[in-house]
């Protein structure tokens, strides 16, 4: 089973230390490459998204309660399987929670409008989790390759998904005699987002 701890570990390894890329908008306390100043990105934690955290001293552990905090908690209150609810953490990480919640939307070919309510759980309990996780890695490929810094950033991102592609294999392998134990909760999205 998915748990946070074992969440955290894998995203932030997906993550590293201490980058000030000049041309990753996130490294930019405004969002906007030359605009701002260059705080940089460590562990994930991105200075356009946490413009007043000192992005270079960050520690492993402020970073696991700001994952915790701002990403984990507001996913993993939706009534869906742990194998698809790490999927959703690791996208609202890299995109955003309203990005990552419209993606299992359109994913399960219901409303894309980020708020996940009776409609939304219906929909995906309703497809296979196999399917759903296979559409919804496709809706975060989809995403990925119309970005103008896919380019430049594309070809780790797709290392990404091919990894989580790896655990969702094996997460369906462990879930699939475990029924969700997750109370419905609505998520509705935080003010926190990496990638437009």
């Amino acid at each position: 089973m998915i748990n946070f701890d074992k969440a955290f570990e894998r995203v932030v390894g997906h993550e590293g230390g201490f980058q000030a890329h000049y041309n990753d908008r996130g490294n930019w306390t405004t969002g906007v490459i030359g605009e701002g100043e260059l705080k940089g990105t460590k562990f994930g934690i991105a200075s356009h998204s946490y413009p007043n955290l000192d992005i270079e001293n960050l520690t492993l552990e402020q970073a696991k309660k700001i994952y915790l905090r701002d990403f984990w908690e507001p996913c993993s209150k939706i009534n869906m399987d742990n194998a698809l609810v790490f999927q959703m953490f690791d996208a609202a990480f890299h995109h955003g929670i309203r990005t990552a919640l419209r993606m299992i939307q359109r994913a399960v070919d219901t409303k894309d409008d980020g708020f996940i309510g009776p409609m939304s759980i219906a929909a995906v309990q309703a497809q296979s989790l196999h399917d759903t996780l296979k559409r919804y890695l496709a809706q975060r490929i989809r995403f990925m390759v119309r970005l103008s810094s896919f380019k430049t950033f594309g070809g780790g991102w797709m290392n990404r998904i091919a990894n989580n592609l790896d655990y969702a294999a094996k997460d369906t392998i462990e879930n699939e005699n475990e029924p969700s134990t997750v109370p419905f909760n609505v998520c509705y999205p935080v003010s926190v987002s990496k990638i437009d």
